[in-house]
C-alpha cells in the first residue's frame, strides 16, 4: 500500500467558485491508473471536517490510502493526530493557492516548521504544489484588512519553501488534464513506484533475516566462569625488625654511658647489617678488612667493648656522652630500615636544641652509616639515596655462622640462624624461643617434618623478606612449611606463586604434565589454604575435558567432584547442542543434491 498526506487548501480564499474540486479528488478521478474510489470524512466540526480520506487502487492491485487535510488547525488542534499522519505517511502533498498570500505566511511562520519537526527522523518526499493563475488586480484599501490579501505568492517564495522542506516545487495554474495528470500526476506516480520499490527491498530484506534466524544456528559457547582472585598481603618486614628494638627480646649487646646509669639494649646482627663501624667493633671484620682509617677511629673514639662477658649481652661503653643521649633515637632510625634521615635530624634537634651538638651527633652517624673508601654526604643521607637495609644487608648473614646463636638440625645437616631475625619475623618462633619450651635455653634445635631445602627457602624468606621457589611442588612445600610457623604472608606468595604457573601452561602441557593438580588440593586443603583450595577446584572445572580424562580425577570426593560438575567448562548442556548441530549439518549435506 501506499499512504499520501495532503495539507493545505488550494482554494483562493475569496474564489466565488467553492465548489471547485480539490487537487486530490481531480488526480483520482481523472487518472487512468486509479480505480475503486471511496471516500469518507473524519469526525470533527459538522461541515467541517478535519481530513477527507480517500481509498483506491492504483498500478491494479496496489491498494492506494489518502488523507486530504484542507485546514492547517489540525496541527494546533490535535497534534497527536497530525503527527501520526505524517508519520505513517510516505508521501506528503502541501498545497495553497497562489493568491492567497496570507494563508501562505501563515503556512511559512507557523506550520513548516512544525512539519519540519515532524520529518527529523524521516525520509519522506514532500511535494509543494502552487495552485491557480496570478491575478494582478488592484489591492484592497479597507483599513480592517491588516495584510494585502489578494498580494499573490510568486515563484521565488515558493522554491524558497521548497528548499526549506527539500521539497520538490511544482505550479498548477489550472487543474485541467494537462496539469493534473500529466505534470502533478507524474510526479506523484514517480514516488508512489519509489516507495514500493523501497518497500519490496525492505520486505526482501526481513524475509532473509527471518529465514536465517529460522535456520539452525551454532551453539555459542559461553566463557568459563571467573576464577577468585588473590589479593597479596603487603610487607611488614620494616615494621617486624622496629618492633624487635621495642620488645627487646634476644638482645644480645647493651650499650651503657661511661657512668652505667643506663642500658639500651639492641642486636648485633641488626646493627652489623646496617654498619662496617658496628662489624668492626663485634670482630666480624677486621681493621685490614675495613681499610678506612676514619671508620677505625671513630669506633675507637666513639664505643669500648667491655672484656670477659661469659653471657649475653656484651656491654659496650658509649665514650661520648651527647651521642649516647641520642642513641635511642638512633636506633630507632637503625632500626626502622636507616632511611628516614630527616625524621632523625628533627628528632636529635628538638633533644638536644644546640645545631653545634645537632651536628655533631649528625656526623658520628654518617660515619656508622659511611661505606669503606667513599665519602658520605647529607645527600647521600637522604631518604632517597639510602638503600633499602634489612631485606638486602640481612642477606650476608643468612646461613652462616657469624654471630649465629642458633643450630637447626635438618636430615642430618645443621642451618645457622640469628634468634633475634626469627623472633621478629615469626610469631611461632618467638614464642619457641621466649617461652617455657625446651627450644628457649638450647643452642641445636631440631626440625621435623621438612626437607633442609624448603626450610632453607623458609629462613631466606624471614632475612629478606622474599622468595623464588624453583618448581610448584617446591612451592607446595613451602607453603606447607609457612602454615607449620603460621608465617601468613609467605603462604600467600607460595599460593599465587603456584597459580601464576598452572595459569601460563598451555591446554596441551597441562594434558601432558605429570603434576597432580588433584594432590595439590588434597594438600591445599590439610594445609588450611582456602584460597587456593578454591581456585584449583575452579581451575579443574574451568579445564574440565582436560582433568577428566585423568585417573586422578577419580580421586575427587563426592563433594568436590559435584562441585566440578556444576562448575564446568565447556557445559554438558553445549555439548549436546554441539552434537545436535553436528548432526544437523551432516544430514543438509547428506541430502545436499550438488554435494
Amino acid at each position: 500500500s501506499v499512504n499520501i498526506v495532503a495539507f493545505g487548501n488550494e482554494r483562493d480564499g475569496f474564489s466565488e467558485n467553492s465548489q471547485q474540486p480539490s487537487l486530490i479528488w481531480s488526480y483520482l478521478g481523472t487518472s487512468a491508473l486509479i480505480s475503486q474510489i471511496d471516500s469518507s470524512l473524519s469526525a470533527g466540526h459538522v461541515g467541517n471536517p478535519v481530513f477527507t480520506e480517500y481509498q483506491a487502487c492504483v498500478f491494479g492491485n496496489v491498494r492506494l490510502v489518502v488523507h486530504d487535510c484542507p485546514i492547517w488547525d489540525i496541527f494546533d488542534s490535535d497534534w497527536y493526530t497530525s503527527r501520526s499522519l505524517i508519520g505513517g505517511a510516505d508521501i506528503i502533498v502541501i498545497k495553497y493557492s497562489v493568491n492567497d498570500k496570507t494563508s501562505f505566511q501563515e503556512l511559512k511562520d507557523s506550520y513548516v516548521p512544525m512539519i519540519k519537526k515532524a520529518l527529523n527522523h524521516c525520509s519522506v518526499p514532500v511535494i509543494i504544489s502552487a495552485i491557480g493563475a496570478r491575478k494582478n488586480g488592484v489591492p484592497c484599501t479597507c483599513p480592517l484588512c491588516t495584510s494585502d490579501r489578494r498580494s499573490c505568492v510568486t515563484t521565488s517564495e515558493g522554491v524558497q519553501l521548497a528548499k526549506e522542506l527539500g521539497a520538490t516545487y511544482l505550479e498548477l495554474h489550472t487543474l485541467n488534464d494537462f496539469y493534473i495528470q500529466k505534470y502533478f500526476g507524474g510526479v506523484l506516480e514517480y514516488f508512489m513506484i519509489q516507495s514500493l520499490n523501497q518497500k519490496s527491498s525492505e520486505k526482501m530484506k526481513k524475509r532473509k533475516r527471518t529465514q536465517k534466524c529460522h535456520r539452525v544456528q551454532p551453539p555459542q559457547l559461553e566463557q568459563p566462569e571467573k576464577m577468585p582472585i588473590l589479593k597479596g598481603e603487603a610487607s611488614h618486614y620494616d615494621a617486624d625488625l622496629h618492633n624487635l628494638l621495642c620488645c627487646c627480646q634476644c638482645a644480645d649487646v647493651a650499650f651503657y654511658p661511661e657512668d652505667f646509669s643506663t642500658a639500651v639494649e639492641a642486636h648485633k646482627v641488626i646493627l652489623c647489617s646496617v654498619s662496617h663501624l658496628f662489624m668492626l667493633l663485634f670482630e666480624v671484620k677486621s681493621p685490614a678488612d675495613i681499610r678506612d682509617a676514619s671508620i677505625v677511629r671513630t669506633a675507637q673514639s666513639l664505643f669500648a667493648v667491655e672484656a670477659g662477658a661469659a653471657f649475653p649481652p656484651v656491654r659496650v661503653v658509649v665514650k661520648d656522652s651527647i651521642f649516647c643521649s641520642c642513641l635511642p633515637d638512633i636506633l630507632h632510625f637503625i632500626y626502622s630500615g636507616a632511611f628516614q634521615w630527616e625524621r632523625l635530624e628533627e628528632d636529635i634537634k628538638k633533644k638536644l636544641k644546640d645545631p653545634e651538638k645537632t651536628e655533631h651527633v649528625l656526623e658520628k652517624v654518617k660515619c656508622i652509616l659511611k661505606t669503606p673508601g667513599k665519602l658520605n654526604t647529607v645527600k647521600d643521607c637522604r631518604s632517597h639515596h639510602i638503600k633499602r637495609l634489612y631485606n638486602t644487608s640481612l642477606r650476608l648473614f643468612f646461613n652462616t655462622p657469624v654471630l649465629a646463636d642458633v643450630i637447626f638440625k635438618i636430615q642430618g645437616a645443621t642451618v645457622p640462624a640469628h634468634r633475634a631475625v626469627l623472633v621478629a619475623r615469626c610469631e611461632v618462633m618467638a614464642a619457641m624461643f621466649n617461652g617455657n619450651y625446651l627450644e628457649a635455653n638450647s643452642i641445636l634445635v631440631p626440625v621435623y617434618g621438612v626437607s633442609k631445602d624448603t626450610f632453607l627457602s623458609f629462613l631466606e624468606y624471614l632475612y629478606t623478606d622474599s622468595c623464588c621457589p624453583a618448581s610448584i611442588l617446591q612451592a607446595m612445600s613451602l607453603l606447607i612449611c609457612a602454615e607449620m610457623y603460621q608465617v601468613m604472608r609467605l603462604q600467600h606468595i607460595c599460593e599465587l606463586y603456584i597459580i601464576t604457573q598452572l595459569q601460563s601452561m598451555p591446554s596441551r602441557e597441562l594434558a601432558s604434565t605429570s603434576l597432580s593438580i588433584v594432590s595439590l588440593l588434597k594438600k591445599a586443603k590439610f594445609h588450611n589454604s582456602d584460597c587456593l583450595s578454591t581456585w584449583l577446584l575452579h581451575f579443574i572445572a574451568t579445564n574440565y575435558l582436560i582433568f577428566s580424562q585423568k585417573p586422578e580425577f577419580q580421586d575427587l570426593s563426592v563433594e568436590e567432584r559435584n562441585f566440578v560438575e556444576m562448575h564446568r567448562w565447556p557445559s554438558s548442556l553445549y555439548l549436546k547442542q554441539l552434537a545436535d548441530y553436528r548432526n544437523y549439518v551432516h544430514s543438509q549435506k547428506c541430502h545436499c543434491a550438488v554435494m
